[in-house]
């Protein structure tokens, strides 16, 4: 609904893969290993992400309320997706939260700065910051890298080029060829702002691969070939560092001043993080979600193996 198919329902074929594998256990909740107050830490079980992900944010949100301050890790979560979704639970609470995702289970597909060779996930980094009424929230939702490596999938369905240093062949060579990102031998994704990408990445995976115990992308830790996120977040409530009025008042007025400068193009006002999700939720709401043509193909072959044939899934939308 956010705009980002990348993490949508193009992600279904994968996800039926990884429980016909065994990568992902259905039906199984987040467990809460350590209790320390102000940390938490929790353990995923392989899990649906979405699910224990969201579980484990609810107890974080609960405490943060009591105290004002709260540190939570997770480890062990299947694929969480869209990492911003966690960051709307805490603007929904009137928080503030902060969240650095690594992978494992998984080859690497991003290339460290200087390098032609992977060594990294995307390994995004969310920070939320609820607002008002005229602009409800700041939400920060990036990959560390130039684009998801699912934005590479939809442009490979597509049969669309991608933009100019975004991923690397095989021999380390820029290229606009989303495939190199699929096709053996793989090439890589390039970090956003090269050195300082980089360095993101580099502190996501040592925070949360480190803080929840998760481990990281490091070769002596197994990699079975599904996708497990470890996620490590802080959260706090705004009204334990000041005044609600004047924090409301200088969010609006800080908005207000990075929003009224003029646009290089007029079709394109400024906008700021989590503005283009709100719009894009609100159009397919109004307007359904589009899926490709590839994409809708994959789906319906995805039923197949679990047993249900393309003609059964078409039955359940006729």
């Amino acid at each position: 609904m956010a705009g980002h198919d990348s993490h949508g329902i193009g992600l279904l074929p994968q996800y039926v893969r990884h429980v016909m594998a065994g990568l992902v256990i259905p039906n199984t909740g987040v467990r809460l290993d350590v209790d320390g107050g102000m940390v938490l830490r929790f353990d995923g079980r392989r899990g649906y992400g979405g699910r224990v992900a969201a579980e484990a944010m609810d107890i974080a949100i609960k405490r943060c309320r009591q105290l004002g301050l709260v540190a939570m890790s997770l480890a062990g979560a299947h694929h969480i997706g869209r990492v911003g979704a966690f960051g709307e639970q805490a603007i929904a609470a009137d928080l503030i939260s902060i969240h650095f995702v690594n992978a494992v289970d998984h080859p690497p597909i991003v290339a460290p700065f200087r390098s032609r060779s992977a060594r990294f996930i995307t390994n995004p980094i969310c920070i939320a910051i609820p607002g008002n009424e005229i602009v409800p929230r700041f939400l920060l939702d990036m990959a560390t890298t130039r684009i998801a490596l699912g934005k590479a999938r939809v442009a490979m369905n597509e049969n669309g080029p991608l933009n100019e240093g975004t991923v690397i062949d095989a021999e380390g060579r820029p290229s606009h060829d989303a495939s190199v990102m699929f096709d053996e031998p793989l090439g890589a994704l390039l970090p956003v702002g090269e050195h300082k990408g980089y360095g993101l990445a580099m502190a996501c995976e040592l925070l949360a691969g480190l803080l929840s115990g998760g481990g990281t992308l490091q070769p002596d830790n197994e990699r079975r070939g599904g996708i497990v996120n470890n996620m490590f977040a802080i959260l706090l409530n705004p009204l334990r560092f000041g005044d609600g009025h004047w924090l409301a008042r200088e969010f609006d007025a800080m908005t207000d001043y990075v929003k009224s400068t003029p646009p290089t193009d007029p079709e394109l006002p400024v906008l700021i993080a989590g503005e283009p999700e709100q719009q894009a939720a609100d159009m397919r709401r109004r307007a359904g979600v589009p899926i490709d043509a590839t994409s809708w193909e994959e789906i319906l072959a995805a039923g197949e193996p679990p047993g249900l044939a393309p003609r059964d899934l078409l039955s359940l939308i006729d």
